[in-house]
């Protein structure tokens, strides 16, 4: 069978509506920052919908015995969080993931060559088998921070097939390339929008994600 990318975009209403606070210009930072928070969660929601597998067990409620369903995880889940944006993402993502463990990874574009490389990797030297993993990057404009990302995570033993993205906005550039290099991997979206500007910057986007979330300026 031939792999292909898979991007879904989930329609519902609450990742649609806080995008839309996302992309105003006039929402102010801890606004934004609970934006990206909220769609994180949503986002996650639909991404992870497979990967928490369910079992019956029998419990005690306060006046008599019931049959119950709950999760039971049969394989590891890890949350990567692209620095620094990223973070906004995996608030939301860790509510509903609590017991995933955290790597983070720091990625610096050049913004002249718009290349990409790595500041700083506390992946493990080695993922467990079967490891299911969860990139956490607010914007997939030109691709080249998430190919480095991928590279550093393969390196490691992951398998592409059980990585699944979670973006804001995504652009067609990220979304060839990706789909090129990894076309077993499966992306969960708010948006795909037209376009890059001169700068790789996804238009009409959302701004710099992490100067928003975090009330800075370059």
């Amino acid at each position: 069978m031939t792999l292909q990318l898979r991007v879904y975009v989930p329609p519902h209403p609450l990742i649609k509506h806080w995008l839309g606070v996302a992309r105003d210009a006039a929402t102010p930072s801890p606004l934004f920052k609970t934006a990206i928070k909220e769609l994180g969660r949503w986002l996650t929601y639909e991404a992870v919908r497979d990967w928490l597998p369910t079992e019956e067990m029998e419990i005690q409620t306060p006046l008599a015995p019931c049959t119950v369903t709950m999760v039971n995880p049969e394989k590891p889940i890890v949350v990567v969080p692209i620095l620094r944006a990223g973070l906004g993402l995996l608030e939301g993502a860790q509510t509903l993931l609590p017991l995933a463990s955290i790597y983070h990874l720091g990625i610096v574009r050049n913004e002249e060559t718009l290349e990409a490389s790595c500041y700083l990797n506390k992946l493990p030297q080695q993922f467990a088998p079967q490891t299911q993993i969860l990139i956490t990057d607010p914007m997939l404009a030109t691709g080249n921070s998430m190919m480095v990302a991928m590279e550093e995570l393969i390196k490691r033993g992951a398998d592409p097939s059980m990585i699944r993205l979670i973006s804001v906005v995504a652009a067609p550039p990220a979304l060839q390339k990706l789909g090129t290099n990894y076309p077993g991997l499966n992306i969960y979206t708010a948006m795909i929008d037209e376009e890059l500007n001169s700068q790789g910057y996804i238009v009409p986007g959302l701004g710099d994600a992490g100067d928003r979330i975090f009330g800075t300026s370059v």
